[in-house]
């Protein structure tokens, strides 16, 4: 498992694992222009690990349009590569955004880990 730490509170940290093959990305702080740096490409499918991939956006506690770009270019990447990113754990508000631009549509959302997990 990998950690970053943010700066600031409002920044985003990242923490990294592996559940049943499945990666799982848990994002803390905003996720808005300022965290296209930190993020990077983090949520996209590396090479040699599975394509699959789990965002846990629980800590999220702000969401702009930087931040649905950055789960459009995920999704995409794992589709490439023949995988899937599914989110979970949206709080209201960010759930909200995802709602109102469709992304919710696109990209499966989840209550919980263990549904995204098994579905």
């Amino acid at each position: 498992m990998t950690d970053t730490q943010p700066q600031h509170p409002s920044h985003l940290s990242v923490r990294r694992s592996t559940v049943d093959g499945v990666r799982v990305v848990a994002l803390h702080g905003e996720l808005d222009h300022a965290a296209r740096a930190e993020l990077g490409d983090v949520l996209h499918p590396p090479g040699a690990e599975s394509p699959r991939t789990v965002a846990d956006l629980a800590g999220v506690t702000f969401m702009d349009s930087s931040g649905i770009n950055i789960l459009i270019a995920a999704h995409r990447a794992a589709a490439e590569s023949e995988g899937w990113l599914r989110i979970t754990g949206a709080r209201p508000s960010v759930l909200r955004v995802l709602q109102l631009v469709g992304l919710d549509q696109v990209i499966p959302c989840f209550d919980t880990l263990p549904q995204a997990l098994e579905n």
